[in-house]
C-alpha cells in the first residue's frame, strides 16, 4: 500500500488535488472581491479582535494554564511539518482574514493577518497597484510572512517582507490592544518580525505598496562560469533601476541570471502571455536552461505566481505537453491540501529524501556557499535571490555596521549526492551559515540547539520585550519551541 501511494500519487492529485485547488481558489476569489466590495470587513475588524481579546480573558480564567498558539491547522502552514505543539497548546481562534483599507495618497494596504499574497494581488492589480515584495505562492499569509519572513525579486530594494511594514496592531498576552510602529511601541514593532507569534497575536499590519504596470519586461542572461554568474548576479542586485533580479544555477557553472522592469509597452512579437500559466515553474526552469546554450535573450511576461520546483517529484510528467494542456491551467495543486493528504509514509519519504531549505548569506560569501550546497546536496537548481538586510533593532541584521546585500539560496527537492542524511547534512549546513553570519528560513527543518539557535539570531530585543510584556512568558512558547524539528514533531 505504501509503495502504490507513493509510486502513484499523482493519480490522486490529478484526480482529486488540482480541481479542489482550483475551486478552492475560485471561491475565495468570489468572497473576497463581494466582502471588500461590500465593505464588510472593516466594519467587522474590531467584533474579531474583541474576540480574541474575548478568548485571553477566558485563557487567563483556566487553570491549568498552558502556552497560547493560534488555532489555525497546522496543514495550512508552509511548513513541511505540521506543528505538533499545537496539540499541548491553549488555541486561539483568529478569524482575521480580509483586506481592510487601500490608501493610495500613502501608498499603504492594510489587511488582516490570514489575507493572502493571491487574496491582495487580486485586489490591488486591477487598481494598478501591487506589494513592494509579492513572495510568489498565493497561499502565503501576511501574518506568516511577518511572524516568519518573506523574500521575493525585489527585495534587492525594498528588503525582506518585514521592511515594508508600516505599522502592526497586535493583541498582548495581558489582552491590551497595542499598535506598534517606528514610533510607537517600537521595540514591539523591530521584535515581531521571525517572533512566530511568540509576543503577541497580530490582528492586522499596514504594508506599502508600489504603482504597478501591466508587464514585466524580463532580460535573462546565461553564464557558463561561476565567477561569471557570481559577476552577474552581484552587478544586477546592485543596480536599483532593476525592479526586480533573481538567478538560477542549473550546475555548479552554468546560472541564468534574470532581471525584470515593470512596463506598459510591449512589441507584440515579444509578448508572452501563456508560458507560465500553461507550462508552470519546472517547464519555465527548463526553458531558460535551454537558454544557457545560447546568447542574452529579452521577452516580455505577463507576471504571475509560479509554485516551486518540487511539483515535478509529484507529477513526475508535469511538463508534458499533453498533461499542460489538458490540467496545466489547474496548476499547481495547494501546498496546504498535498500537507493534509499525506500519509505517514509520504512524510517519511520526504524527510529522508527530500531538501526544502533556504539560506540567507551575505552576497560576498556567495562563490563558497555555493561549493557547500554542491558538497552537501548537489541538487539543482538552486534559486538565488539577493535581498537589502537594513541595520535595524532585531531578531535577524547585519553583522556589519551598515545595511548588506545578502543572498537567498533555496533548495529545493531531491539530492544526488550519495548517501544523504538529512538531519546530518542540515547540521553541517546550518553551522556553515552561523559561521558567516547568515540566517536559515525557519519554515524549514531545523536542527539547532537552543544555544546555536541563539548564535545565529540576535534574542537582546526579543528577550528585553519577552521580560516587559505581562504575562508573556506565561502565555507564550519561545521561538526555538515551535520552529525546531523537535517542537514540530514530537
Amino acid at each position: 500500500m505504501e509503495y502504490l501511494v507513493i509510486k502513484y500519487r499523482y493519480v490522486f492529485v490529478i484526480l482529486f488535488l488540482l480541481p479542489a485547488s482550483f475551486f478552492f481558489d475560485i471561491y475565495f476569489f468570489i468572497r473576497n472581491k463581494i466582502i471588500f466590495a461590500m465593505r464588510s470587513a472593516p466594519k467587522q475588524h474590531q467584533s474579531r479582535v474583541e474576540n480574541v481579546q474575548n478568548q485571553i480573558k477566558q485563557w487567563q480564567n483556566s487553570q491549568p494554564r498552558k502556552k497560547m498558539c493560534t488555532a489555525r491547522p497546522g496543514w495550512m502552514n508552509v511548513s513541511l511539518r505540521p506543528g505538533q505543539y499545537k496539540k499541548r497548546s491553549h488555541q486561539i481562534a483568529v478569524n482575521l482574514v480580509d483586506i481592510l483599507n487601500i490608501d493610495t495618497k500613502r501608498q499603504t494596504i492594510t489587511v488582516e493577518p490570514l489575507a493572502t499574497m493571491g487574496q491582495i494581488s487580486a485586489t490591488l492589480n486591477p487598481l494598478g497597484w501591487t506589494l513592494a515584495v509579492l513572495p510568489e505562492l498565493d497561499d502565503l499569509t501576511v501574518g506568516g510572512l511577518i511572524m516568519g519572513t518573506g523574500v521575493e525579486s525585489s527585495s534587492h530594494v525594498h528588503g525582506l517582507f518585514q521592511h515594508i511594514c508600516v505599522s502592526y496592531e497586535l493583541v498582548l498576552s495581558d489582552g491590551r490592544v497595542v499598535v506598534a510602529n517606528e514610533k510607537e511601541n517600537s521595540d514591539l514593532f523591530y521584535a515581531v518580525p521571525w517572533s512566530y507569534g511568540t509576543l503577541g497575536f497580530l490582528v492586522s499590519a499596514e504594508i506599502k505598496i508600489v504603482p504597478a504596470k501591466k508587464y514585466v519586461k524580463l532580460n535573462y542572461q546565461p553564464s557558463h562560469s561561476r565567477g561569471e554568474s557570481i559577476k552577474l548576479f552581484e552587478e544586477a542586485s546592485n543596480d536599483e533601476t532593476n525592479d526586480f533580479v533573481e538567478g538560477l544555477m542549473y550546475s555548479s557553472e552554468e546560472a541564468v541570471i534574470m532581471t525584470g522592469t515593470m512596463t506598459d509597452n510591449v512589441e507584440p512579437d515579444k509578448l508572452q502571455l501563456t508560458v507560465l500559466a500553461i507550462i508552470g515553474n519546472h517547464g519555465f526552469i527548463n526553458m531558460l536552461k535551454i537558454f544557457c546554450a545560447e546568447g542574452p535573450r529579452r521577452n516580455i511576461f505577463l507576471y504571475d505566481i509560479i509554485i516551486i520546483d518540487t511539483v515535478v517529484d509529484i507529477i513526475p510528467f508535469g511538463n508534458n505537453v499533453i498533461f499542460r494542456y489538458l490540467f496545466g491551467w489547474m496548476t499547481p495543486p495547494k501546498i496546504s491540501l498535498l500537507k493534509l493528504t499525506q500519509t505517514e509514509a509520504i512524510k517519511k519519504l520526504y524527510e529522508k529524501h527530500q531538501i526544502v531549505q533556504d539560506m540567507l548569506v551575505p552576497m560576498q560569501r556567495l562563490n563558497e556557499s555555493l561549493d557547500v550546497f554542491q558538497k552537501e546536496f548537489q541538487n539543482y537548481p538552486l534559486w538565488l535571490c539577493p535581498m537589502k538586510l537594513y541595520k535595524v533593532p532585531g531578531f535577524v541584521k547585519p553583522a556589519s555596521k551598515v545595511e548588506e546585500m545578502y543572498v537567498d539560496i533555496g533548495a529545493y527537492g531531491e539530492p544526488k549526492v550519495e548517501n544523504f542524511v538529512a538531519k546530518e547534512t542540515i547540521r553541517r549546513i546550518e553551522h556553515f551559515v552561523t559561521s558567516v553570519k547568515g540566517f536559515q528560513m525557519l519554515y524549514a527543518d531545523s536542527y539547532m540547539t537552543r544555544e546555536e539557535f541563539y548564535k545565529m539570531f540576535d534574542h537582546t530585543l526579543y528577550n528585553k520585550l519577552r521580560d516587559s510584556i505581562p504575562n508573556c512568558k506565561d502565555a507564550f512558547s519561545e521561538i526555538y519551541d515551535k520552529v525546531s524539528f523537535a517542537a514540530r514533531n514530537t
